[in-house]
């Protein structure tokens, strides 16, 4: 099961939390719910390079907080946060309601899945090559101190005429644990030939040793300590 379902959907609820965190009546939830959409595609489009690996939307009787997790939060915050009050001014406009914008600095942008499927289409779109993107993806994320990475496009690769699949994977990625943090990450590359999907996967350990703080080491770039196997006699 955890092989064919995505692994952030398939943890919510256990041990990964919500991405719009509010209760709503029958009446009012597929209005909110298409809000919520509409609120994040927005971001995504008007900021695609400031690095938005995730936005947690929150709801309460009288306004909406907006937790922006990005990488390069300088150019959400603007000169002197002029920007980040422009975007609040657009959000309210857009929604009718009053917001609130709470920004996340992402500290290693090689730890989020996202980020590096975004950096992949990105390369891909500027006619780079996808077999020398992958290597260099897989490099530099297992550099980032994780403890695996998989990466998969699909469509026509190199411009071929029919559109195919291509893998390549480093370290472990056991998709059917659910203490494991399986990070997830999907975008559409849009280049000459035409649409290339990208998937990316990364095992970022357990969630019992990033609450504990054995993750720390990790997101300053050392690798994570494995257990040392004992023999009994």
């Amino acid at each position: 099961m955890g092989q064919k379902v995505r692994p952030t959907g398939f943890r919510i609820g256990i041990t990964e939390d919500w991405r719009s965190r509010w209760y709503a009546s029958k009446k009012e939830f597929g209005s909110l719910l298409v809000e919520d959409f509409k609120l994040r595609k927005f971001i995504k489009t008007k900021y695609k390079f400031a690095g938005i690996s995730k936005i947690v939307v929150e709801r309460t009787r009288d306004q909406v907080v907006v937790h922006l997790h990005t990488a390069r939060p300088g150019i959400i915050i603007g000169r002197k946060g002029q920007e980040v009050d422009r975007l609040k001014s657009e959000l309210e406009e857009l929604t009718g309601r009053r917001m609130e914008l709470k920004i996340v600095e992402v500290n290693n942008p090689n730890r989020s899945a996202v980020l590096v499927s975004e950096d992949i289409a990105q390369q891909l779109s500027k006619r780079g090559s996808f077999r020398r993107t992958i290597k260099r993806t897989l490099d530099q994320v297992m550099d980032a101190g994780v403890y695996g990475i998989k990466v998969e496009l699909s469509g026509r690769l190199g411009g071929s005429e029919m559109s195919r699949k291509e893998k390549a994977s480093r370290g472990s990625i056991p998709l059917s644990t659910l203490r494991r943090h399986i990070d997830y990450g999907f975008t559409v590359a849009n280049t000459t030939q035409g649409s290339i999907g990208v998937k990316v996967w990364i095992d970022l350990g357990d969630y019992a040793d990033e609450e504990s703080g054995d993750g720390a080491n990790a997101q300053a770039g050392q690798a994570p300590q494995k257990p040392k196997k004992t023999h009994k006699r």
